[in-house]
């Protein structure tokens, strides 16, 4: 996946970061490689625009979870692209389906 999405990593101006997203891949990645890895991955994150959860954008992810049948994490990062009219480049098979989505399946 890393060379699928590259353009849109390193478009850091119009990088949009929910910040639980930061959470779901330093979680990935500590645990499946190790914390300095984790820290690189996040570190440019950060470099874009980091979305904190308010309380507007939890009420809009609560509703969003419901309608698509989404779990809490996922809910969160497809309700703030929806906010910032943004693509989610995704390997998690919850987005497949859904609009304004780039889905690359693992192992391809």
């Amino acid at each position: 996946m890393g060379d699928a999405v590259a353009p849109a990593i390193e478009d850091l101006p119009n990088l949009i970061v929910p910040s639980i997203a930061i959470f779901e891949v330093f979680k990935k990645i500590l645990w499946e490689v190790d914390e300095d890895r984790a820290l690189l991955a996040t570190a440019h994150m950060k470099q874009g625009r980091v979305v904190d959860l308010d309380a507007d954008l939890a009420i809009t992810s609560a509703k969003v979870g419901r309608e698509f049948q989404l779990a809490l994490a996922d809910s969160i990062i497809y309700a703030t692209g929806l906010k910032y009219g943004c693509t989610i480049w995704s390997q998690d098979k919850h987005f497949e389906k859904l609009s304004d989505v780039r889905y690359f399946p693992k192992g391809k």
